[in-house]
């Protein structure tokens, strides 16, 4: 569509040329009417054309916002966790909205436009070529001089854009930490603080916006007065010309528009080379989060008649600290056991929950699920379909109770959600008007603690997993919910492996071993 623009604008210039010679006289062969019939048919055409474009490229926008963006977001649900989360989920969804609609405004209306512009350049040349070689030639010489100042020019802005870009993402996680957290800050009395950092991350902002924005303005500036310099000489040669008589009227108006079709396509490229490079960085920091690798994949590895769990001999210790987490720990949680891991804070009970779960890799030794008959695997993501995890603090997505129950299982029959329920203790639900479809706020909103985690273990229940993982389940529930709960758990564990993480000591009754865990000292 581009191109066959650039068609329409020179035929428009050729109209235009030959309504002014048959005006003057210069062409007695053909009637004015015929120019000026060419003069519209081109110009309904042109404003056609102007509108199929801007409504193709919306469409092709949205669609190509829409795959990249799922693109991303299925490669960051798929990818490898490492427990160092080394960007902020702020600085993540930034990247996933204002980048990807960088590059995608790019690929289908900077990239298409750019590409008629060079169409529109080598055509006018060419155009002009045939009327005055000399002026084409002088007017293309300051392609080499716009060349070379355009490398200084993009280096410089691409430092610039990447700073914007991050203190942006720096701006978005500030926002979201500090309304999703604002009940704290409101406890604490620190609401002042966090309108403060905002307000000097914003001036951060915009100085470094400022600083762009001179930096480009002084360069368009003096693109400006060339391009300025430019039409002048054409100009004047062209009234030289005329005065001459070596030229008609409308060879001089021809050449005052094909000035404009040659110099246009480097005063829009002014405009494109930013968008172009804000492509480049969002580019660059996609890439980053593509950069992660992505979790093994292949056939789940399924034990249907329960499984156990044997550690050998496993070490760990995060990236960012030289003490062992772990450290040479063997252990067997076999098939139909309840095991109570115990600790104080930092002595790695989260951590092996997350061996088991395979979102963590020993550096040494192995974790290993095997069934009564022999039936071994290493912990991967493959085997990641026998477990059923519930983890501390409050997990619930907004929606219904349905809806986060459906998480579980999205094949679960009502009978078996309110089974679910039941053994969660949390009954409550159904004596509710709305039943299993009352409205669930972000984190739970609208319901207590208690009642969150109860949803949440009534959820993973649900699974179809041979092996329970309690990462804290029950420390926001009264002691005689606790003790029901665990009444039920136990019973489950007549067919399920059963692992809580735990501090307290109600706990342990339930269990049929236990698992203490001594903090490292090294």
């Amino acid at each position: 569509m581009g191109v066959i623009g650039v068609a329409l604008d020179f035929s428009f210039i050729a109209a235009t040329k030959l309504a002014v010679d048959i005006a003057t006289g210069a062409n007695t062969a053909l009637p004015l009417r015929l120019a000026a019939v060419l003069l519209i048919c081109i110009m309904v055409s042109q404003i056609g054309l102007g509108f199929a474009r801007r409504w193709v490229a919306a469409l092709l926008g949205v669609r190509s916002q829409n795959l990249m963006q799922l693109r991303l977001f299925r490669h960051i649900m798929q990818c490898e966790w490492n427990g160092l989360e080394q960007r902020h989920s702020g600085d993540v969804l930034n990247r996933l909205e204002r980048d990807v609609s960088d590059v995608t405004s790019v690929i289908t209306e900077t990239a298409p436009s750019l590409l008629g512009v060079l169409v529109r350049l080598v055509g006018a040349f060419f155009f002009l070529y045939s009327m005055d070689a000399m002026l084409a030639l002088l007017l293309v010489f300051i392609a080499p001089v716009f060349i070379a100042l355009s490398k200084l020019y993009i280096s410089r802005m691409r430092q610039l854009t990447r700073r914007i870009r991050t203190t942006d993402s720096r701006v978005q996680s500030i926002l979201q930490e500090s309304v999703q957290h604002r009940v704290v800050l409101k406890t604490l009395e620190q609401q002042g603080t966090m309108v403060s950092r905002l307000s000097e991350t914003q001036d951060t902002l915009r100085q470094q916006i400022r600083q762009r924005t001179w930096f480009s303005s002084f360069s368009s500036a003096l693109l400006t007065t060339g391009f300025g310099a430019g039409y002048l000489v054409t100009f004047l040669w062209g009234v030289s010309r005329l005065h001459e008589g070596t030229i008609t009227y409308g060879m001089m108006i021809a050449f005052i528009q094909l000035v404009g079709q040659i110099q246009g396509p480097f005063r829009e490229l002014t405009h494109y080379i930013p968008a172009i490079i804000s492509s480049l960085t969002a580019s660059e920091r996609l890439m980053e989060l593509q950069a992660v690798p992505l979790e093994q994949e292949g056939e789940p590895v399924v034990f249907p008649h329960g499984a156990g769990i044997r550690l050998s001999d496993v070490s760990f210790a995060y990236d960012s600290s030289k003490r062992q987490i772990l450290s040479n720990l063997s252990y067997d949680f076999p098939p139909g056991s309840v095991t109570a891991i115990l600790g104080e804070t930092g002595a790695g009970k989260t951590t092996l929950v997350r061996l088991i779960l395979a979102l963590l890799r020993p550096q040494h030794g192995s974790v290993q699920l095997y069934d009564a008959e022999g039936r071994g695997a290493d912990a991967s993501p493959l085997t990641r379909c026998n477990l059923v995890y519930v983890p501390q603090g409050n997990t619930l997505f907004s929606g219904t109770i349905r809806d986060n129950l459906l998480l579980g299982n999205p094949d679960a029959t009502e009978q078996e959600m309110r089974q679910a329920l039941t053994t969660a203790c949390a009954g409550f639900v159904m004596e509710r008007p709305e039943g299993l479809d009352a409205p669930c706020g972000e984190l739970g909103a609208g319901l207590s603690e208690g009642q969150a985690q109860r949803i949440a273990i009534a959820r993973a229940l649900l699974r179809k997993g041979c092996i329970l993982l309690l990462d804290e389940a029950t420390s926001a529930l009264d002691p005689s919910t606790e003790r029901q709960l665990l009444q039920n758990l136990q019973l489950q564990g007549q067919r399920q492996t059963v692992i809580c993480v735990t501090h307290r000591p109600a706990v342990v009754e339930y269990c049929t071993q236990v698992l203490e865990l001594q903090k490292s000292r090294e």
